[in-house]
């Protein structure tokens, strides 16, 4: 607390040293644990963020997209914000600017002024609208408010301008994604298909994925089997495009005539069954072709699922660079094997990516043990169960749905482990419980360029490999007895 005047400070309450040890040394208690899981009126440190969130970063992933929060400036700039910080890149989008009259009188004419402003100012090709928490609790009605814009004249009749009821006080950043992409491709697709026409493209649905690299890790997979493709949305030129001198306010996205097209498409294929479950229920109604749910391809079983569904949707042989690179990743997995093995892992994060990472640990032969979710579903726990119980290294792990990383701290510190996988965010519990945290997953804002190396395909397999033996073996020289401080490891 700053006190420039050097004016003598009364605490509120006088704390002891003896008292702050006392409390230190009774959080880490089984005692502790068990008050702390009793606790059901209070988050602490929750592993996920809100829906609007997600609803920007599918926005950022259509060309000449502009996000615009119907809300108030301060929930704008946190969105921002965010993915400011995890790509380091701009993440330029609107508000309506709500304040406490728009919360008395509703927000339509904050979102009026806003939309008229947004288009001559930025003229953008679309704009994505969704909603934060304030104009959800007094009700605002944005089907009227848009259709009172258009007419009169404050949203251009031809401007597509797609909207999501994204509240920020229910679901997670994941539910606004598939909110927002739900309602794009609606609005761009309505009146687009045609019967008997097919594009013989794969439509390709990453889901709330902030990891570019994997945008690329998946495009190179496509053009090495020579399958045309839109992506359903690419964010990979958003946030990573060359530093060139010259900024670009829309520097990438999918084509809004390629997205409006992709309802004719060959096929349609999503590798995030949690985080796009109400825009695949939708293109499963409405979309042409074939439509296959699949889970995340991090390791080497689920890379070749999806190697074998894409040569089947297709008509195409595996191409030998793929294979080529799969011998590469167990080649790396055989030679790093040994320092992974066995380990104890504690992990959390979305649902896809949770997925994905009992994968890998389980096929490099390490133990998940405390495996977490902060919004999580009966469908999820369940695939976790199964996939654990299928695995002799599983079968110690615990699943825990919907609880915090305050949580995990207990579990952390109560039933130790050998290293943590997360976020940023799981810093703090893992500092706690002096053990390695590999920040795989959103959001990552204490490193640099993590958000450019894939895990997902067989790459993905040799960078967490390497990542995590890498440090674990960093650890063993940075600790060991100098007698065992040698060359070889």
């Amino acid at each position: 607390m700053a006190n420039n005047l050097a004016l003598p400070v009364k605490p509120v309450c006088e704390i002891t040293p003896e008292e702050e040890k006392r409390v230190a040394d009774w959080i880490n208690t089984p005692e502790y644990r068990e008050k702390n899981f009793a606790r059901q009126a209070l988050v602490i440190n929750p592993a996920h963020a809100c829906q609007p969130l997600g609803a920007e970063l599918c926005a950022h992933g259509f060309e000449g997209t502009l996000p615009f929060v119907h809300g108030s400036q301060g929930c704008a700039s946190y969105y921002r914000s965010t993915l400011n910080r995890h790509f380091r890149e701009p993440a330029p989008a609107v508000c309506s600017a709500m304040t406490e009259d728009g919360a008395v009188f509703g927000g339509q004419n904050n979102l009026h002024e806003g939309l008229e402003n947004a288009v001559a100012l930025y003229k953008p090709k679309m704009l994505a609208i969704f909603t934060s928490c304030m104009p959800e609790i007094i009700g605002d009605d944005l089907t009227a408010f848009l259709k009172n814009a258009r007419q009169k004249g404050h949203l251009p009749k031809e401007l597509p301008a797609p909207f999501a009821n994204t509240p920020s006080f229910n679901g997670s950043h994941v539910h606004g994604y598939d909110a927002m992409l739900n309602a794009i491709l609606q609005t761009l697709t309505e009146g687009k298909a045609v019967e008997g026409r097919c594009t013989g493209k794969l439509n390709f649905i990453a889901g709330f994925d902030a990891n570019v690299g994997n945008y690329r890790e998946y495009k190179k997979i496509f053009e090495a089997f020579g399958i045309p493709y839109t992506f359903l949305a690419d964010i990979s030129e958003s946030f990573d495009s060359p530093l060139d001198g010259t900024y670009r306010l829309y520097p990438g996205g999918t084509k809004l005539d390629e997205a409006a097209d992709s309802i004719n498409g060959k096929a349609t294929l999503t590798v995030a069954p949690y985080a796009t479950t109400k825009t695949f229920t939708w293109i499963k109604e409405g979309y042409a072709g074939k439509h296959v749910s699949m889970p995340m391809p991090m390791g080497v079983a689920r890379t070749d699922a999806l190697l074998m569904k894409l040569s089947e949707l297709f008509d195409k042989p595996v191409p030998d660079s793929l294979k080529a690179e799969r011998g590469r990743a167990v080649d790396a997995m055989t030679d790093a094997h040994q320092y992974i093995h066995s380990k104890r892992f504690a992990l959390y994060g979305d649902p896809d990516y949770l997925v994905g990472y009992v994968a890998f640990l389980l096929e490099m032969g390490a133990k998940p043990v405390h495996v977490l979710c902060s919004k999580g579903s009966k469908k999820l726990e369940k695939e976790l169960h199964a996939l654990l119980e299928a695995s002799p290294y599983g079968k110690d792990a615990k699943v825990y749905m919907n609880k915090d990383l305050w949580h995990l701290r207990s579990l952390l510190v109560t039933e130790p482990v050998d290293a943590l996988i997360g976020d940023t965010h799981g810093k703090f519990a893992a500092r706690d419980a002096k053990i390695p945290l590999f920040r795989f997953g959103f959001p990552i804002f204490d490193r640099v360029n993590k958000h450019r190396y894939p895990l997902v395909g067989y790459q993905g397999v040799i960078n967490m490999v390497t990542e995590v033996c890498n440090k674990l073996i960093d650890l063993k020289d940075e600790t060991c007895e100098e007698r065992f401080f040698e060359m070889m490891r």
